[in-house]
C-alpha cells in the first residue's frame, strides 16, 4: 500500500513523504547565480523553505551532472560563539559527516584559515566545479562569523590567480547580508559599512507562496486522496496567512490530521477558521520562536507603531530596523507598515494581552441573551468597571506602553468572546484606529455581526470624534452594518479623573449610522 504524503511543519519537505512546490519557480535566480559561478546570499524568514531549497538545489545539480554539491549547516557550530577555532573545527566535521565525497582528511593550516584551506583542497580534487551551500550561517556570531565570511572572500578572491576554491557559495539564513555587520560585532548604528561578505553579488529573498502555489500545494492533497479543498477554502487560507508557507502547511495539517475531517468530507472556509483559530490557540514552536522576539527593541521600535496605529519615527536607522523586522517574517508594508499576515497579528495581541487576560474573571456566559445573541453593549459596560479597577496598572506595566489601551481591551474582548465566536482585528501603522469585527453564531446557522473601532485621544491632539465617527462610517459601509461602537481612550495628562470621564453616549456618522460610543 502506497503511503500518504502529509503537510509537512517539521524540518525540510522531502517530495517523498511531504506535499512540497518545486523550490526552483520560487526563485529561479538562485540556479542562475550559480551557473554564473557567483556567491551570493538568500535569506527569508524561519519555516520559508530555504533548507528545502537548498536541498533542492544540491539534488538538481547532483543529479544533472553540473556540479559538485555540497551542503553544510552552522548551527552545530553556534556554541562556539567568539572562539573561532572551536568553530573551524566543528565546521570541518560538519563537512565531513554531511557530504560523502568529502576528502578524508583535511590540510594543515593555521587557526583562522582552516576552512578555507580545505574548501582549497576539496576543490582542486573535484573534476566538476564544486559548490557550497552553507545553511544557518547567521547561527554564527562574532569573531567565528568573521573568520568565515573573511576566508570565503580571500578564496573568493584568488580565484582569477587559478587558486581553486568552490565556484559558487550560497549563505542562507534569516537575515539579508546587512546584518552580518552586527552579528559580526560591528556598530549597528553603521549599517551602511562594508560586510565582511561583500563579494555578494546578489541578496536573494525567499518569497511567500502566492495563491497561484496555495491552490497547487493543496491541489496535490486532492490528487491523492480525493478531498478537495474548497475554492472558499484556499481563499481564505491566503487570506488568514499571506502565503507565509509553514502556516499554509500548518492549516492543511491541522485540518486532516489534528481535526480529522474525513476524506469523502469537502474542506470548507469554516474548517480553515477552526484551524487557523486552533494554530493561534495552540502556538506552535514556530509562533513561540517570533513571540520571543517581540521584546527586542529593533522589533518593539517597529510593531509598537502598528499596534497603536501611530506615524513610525522615520530617523536615519529605520529603514534598517524594518528590514530586520521583515527578514523575521514579523512585519510587511504596502500602503501602510502592518503585521505580516491576520494570524501573527493575532498571535502577537493575545500575547502582549496576557497579563490583563489573566486578571479577567467575567464569565462569557452572563454577557449571552435567552436567543443566544452576545450582549456587546453589557460586555462594554463591564469592561468599564474592569478598566476603572486595573486600568492605570496595566497601562504602567505595558511594555507596548503606547498601544496599551487597545491591547487591554482586545484581551478583555478576547477573554469574552473566545470558544463561543470570532473576532477580526485590523491595525496599521499612522492609520489612527484599530478596527475589530465581531462574529457571533447563534440560533440556526444565525451570526451576528457588530464593528468597532478603538482611538486613543494623544496629548496635543484635537477629540477624535469627529474623525472616529468618519472612519467607522466607512468601516460599517464596507461591512454592510447599520450601526457600530466607537471607543475612545483618553490618554491627556490634563484629561479628567478615570471615574468621572468614563461614560457612554450616543451619536451618529456623517451617513446616519447609529454609533454607540464610549469614553474611557
Amino acid at each position: 500500500m502506497a503511503k500518504v504524503r502529509y503537510f509537512n511543519t517539521t524540518g525540510p519537505c522531502d517530495p517523498r513523504l511531504h506535499y512540497v512546490l518545486p523550490s526552483q519557480p520560487r526563485l529561479p535566480q538562485a540556479r542562475e547565480l550559480i551557473d554564473l559561478d557567483r556567491f551570493f546570499v538568500l535569506h527569508a524568514p524561519r519555516q520559508s523553505g530555504k533548507t528545502t531549497m537548498l536541498h533542492s538545489l544540491e539534488h538538481e545539480l547532483t543529479k544533472e551532472g553540473a556540479a559538485v554539491a555540497v551542503m553544510m549547516s552552522c548551527e552545530t557550530a553556534s556554541v562556539a560563539g567568539d572562539d573561532y577555532e572551536a568553530a573551524e573545527r566543528i565546521l570541518l566535521d560538519e563537512l565531513r559527516w554531511s557530504n560523502n565525497s568529502a576528502p578524508t582528511a583535511w590540510p594543515d593550516a593555521a587557526p583562522g584559515a582552516r576552512l578555507g584551506a580545505a574548501l582549497k583542497a576539496w576543490a582542486a580534487q573535484c573534476e566538476l566545479p564544486l559548490v557550497l551551500l552553507i545553511d544557518e550561517i547567521d547561527a554564527l556570531y562574532g569573531e567565528s562569523l568573521i573568520a568565515v565570511l573573511r576566508q570565503l572572500r580571500i578564496g573568493h578572491n584568488n580565484r582569477p590567480r587559478g587558486v581553486p576554491f568552490p565556484n559558487s557559495v550560497v549563505l542562507c539564513g534569516l537575515r539579508d547580508v546587512r546584518d552580518y555587520k552586527i552579528a559580526s560585532g560591528g556598530d549597528p548604528t553603521r549599517l551602511g559599512a562594508i560586510s565582511p561578505f561583500n563579494i555578494a553579488v546578489r541578496s536573494l529573498r525567499l518569497g511567500d507562496f502566492t495563491p497561484e502555489d496555495v491552490r497547487e500545494l493543496y491541489g496535490q492533497h486532492t490528487a491523492e486522496t480525493g478531498q478537495e479543498f474548497t475554492k472558499e477554502a484556499i481563499t481564505a487560507a491566503f487570506e488568514f496567512t499571506r502565503g507565509q508557507p509553514w502556516l499554509i502547511n500548518a492549516l492543511g495539517w491541522e485540518i486532516t490530521w489534528g481535526m480529522r475531517v474525513p476524506p469523502e468530507e469537502p474542506i470548507t472556509a469554516g474548517h480553515m477558521e477552526e484551524a487557523k483559530e486552533r494554530l493561534i490557540r495552540d502556538r506552535a514552536t514556530h509562533l513561540d520562536s517570533l513571540v520571543a522576539k517581540l521584546h527586542e527593541p529593533r522589533v518593539k521600535r517597529v510593531l509598537e507603531p502598528v499596534l497603536a496605529s501611530t506615524p513610525v519615527d522615520l530617523d536615519g536607522t529605520f529603514e534598517d530596523d524594518f528590514s530586520y523586522v521583515r527578514d523575521l517574517g514579523l512585519a510587511a508594508r504596502g500602503r501602510v507598515l502592518e503585521i505580516a499576515n491576520p494570524i501573527y497579528r493575532e498571535v502577537i495581541l493575545r500575547v502582549l494581552g496576557s497579563g490583563a487576560e489573566a486578571i479577567i474573571r467575567e464569565d462569557s456566559r452572563s454577557f449571552v441573551f435567552p436567543d443566544g445573541r452576545l450582549d456587546l453593549l453589557k460586555l462594554l459596560r463591564e469592561f468599564t468597571a474592569f478598566w476603572k479597577q486595573h486600568g492605570e496598572t496595566l497601562v504602567r506595566g505595558a511594555a507596548y506602553h503606547e498601544a496599551a489601551c487597545q491591547i487591554i481591551l482586545m484581551a478583555y474582548l478576547h477573554r469574552i468572546v473566545n470558544g463561543g465566536g470570532f473576532l477580526d482585528r485590523e491595525y496599521a501603522a499612522g492609520t489612527g484606529r484599530l478596527d475589530v469585527y465581531l462574529r457571533w453564531p447563534y440560533g440556526e446557522r444565525q451570526v451576528q455581526r457588530e464593528a468597532m473601532e478603538l482611538k486613543v485621544w494623544r496629548p496635543g491632539q484635537r477629540d477624535p470624534l469627529a474623525e472616529g465617527l468618519t472612519q467607522l462610517d466607512r468601516y460599517l459601509d464596507r461591512l454592510d452594518l447599520d450601526t457600530g461602537y466607537l471607543v475612545i481612550f483618553d490618554r491627556r495628562p490634563e484629561a479628567s479623573p478615570m471615574e468621572e470621564r468614563v461614560r457612554f453616549d450616543q451619536d451618529r456618522t456623517p451617513a446616519g449610522r447609529q454609533v454607540t460610543v464610549l469614553r474611557a
